[in-house]
């Protein structure tokens, strides 16, 4: 094959989800969004599914379809978008819950699907998504006295525990929530390391599931094999792909590996990262091109058949740093090329 392997442990997925649920004494949904961040919704969602989760996050009505028809009709699936026009008879349908995030949403899902379940959205200083305190002040009463199932918000800065604007939204928080009886949802990944003041009762652990920060203590889910389909011998002082970016200072043997930014693997990352042949690292050389990178394999002492970009040694969020992103991107940029293998649960 001449396409990258994407292996993804389902059982690291599943233990990472475990030990996010065991820091809390509220519910531990599941945030599935983007394909399951990249790394397959149907099979990931079923592992966290076996794992214990019982409540899953998507961020369209769409996703919510897809989801429903991999996890059956048990679990709850909630759509951060809330009810968009058109998207009626998929959330009645497939028994759907939209988050709702603006008043005129309110309306349309009380009008078209009167006794159906539903959450609401809160701005509580994102200015994002969600019912600012005035406009919930106006219909919290009409709200909380139908099929409403959970009121959530959002942080901004849950990545940064000690900003002050955790603090300041936990706050609006409880201002437009305190007193209420319908179940409450603050935390993200970060939140939930940040205690049980964040908590309420149901927390939404998205990136940490995948091995990602800021849990830092959660276990690589994605490895990423490329395959060598070339090798050759660069002589000193030849260059190397596009533009000439990197000459060689020595003889050199080279590697070609099949991916590139088409991949998911980004430009940036040209003359920058590096490749791994089990514990010994390989820099990468040149530039990232659609569909290949090249990598200087001189001081191994084989030829490799293939290459690691994300391993134990090599996660995604080393790759985020050294491309100026979050290991967000770089999951959810993984392209379509890559034959998927799972593995465990």
């Amino acid at each position: 094959m001449s396409t990258g392997f994407l292996n993804i442990d389902l059982t690291a997925l599943a233990r990472n989800w475990q030990a996010l649920d065991a820091m809390t004494g509220a519910e531990t949904a599941a945030v599935v969004k983007a394909d399951g961040y990249g790394l397959g919704v149907e099979k990931v969602a079923r592992a966290l599914a076996r794992a214990g989760a019982k409540t899953f996050f998507v961020a369209v009505a769409e996703e919510g379809v897809k989801l429903r028809e991999a996890l059956g009709p048990n679990p709850a699936i909630c759509v951060f978008s809330g009810h968009m026009r058109g998207d009626t008879d998929m959330i009645g349908d497939m028994g759907l819950t939209p988050m709702i995030n603006t008043v005129g949403q309110l309306t349309r899902h009380l009008e078209s699907l009167p006794d159906h379940p539903f959450g609401i959205q809160l701005d509580t200083g994102m200015n994002r998504l969600g019912m600012e305190i005035d406009d919930w002040a106006s219909v919290a009463e009409i709200a909380l006295g139908q099929n409403c199932q959970l009121v959530m918000s959002h942080l901004a800065c849950q990545d940064d525990p000690d900003h002050p604007m955790n603090r300041q939204q936990l706050d609006e928080f409880h201002l437009m929530t305190d007193g209420i009886k319908v179940p409450r949802s603050l935390a993200a990944t970060g939140a939930i390391q940040m205690g049980p003041e964040y908590h309420f009762d149901l927390t939404r652990p998205g990136v940490g599931l995948y091995g990602g920060l800021p849990f830092a203590d959660a276990q690589p889910v994605a490895h990423l094999d490329l395959p060598v389909i070339q090798l050759r011998d660069v002589a000193q002082g030849e260059t190397v792909g596009y533009g000439n970016t990197w000459t060689a200072r020595r003889p050199t043997k080279l590697v070609t590996v099949s991916a590139g930014y088409a991949d998911g693997i980004h430009r940036v990352l040209s003359n920058k990262t590096q490749l791994w042949h089990g514990s010994q690292p390989v820099p990468v050389v040149g530039r990232v091109s659609m569909d290949l990178i090249t990598a200087d394999v001189t001081d191994l002492d084989e030829v490799p058949g293939s290459l690691s970009l994300l391993s134990a040694n090599q996660t995604v969020d080393h790759i985020a740093e050294q491309s100026g992103t979050i290991g967000y991107e770089v999951l959810t940029a993984l392209g379509g090329r890559y034959q998927r293998r799972y593995s465990g649960a």
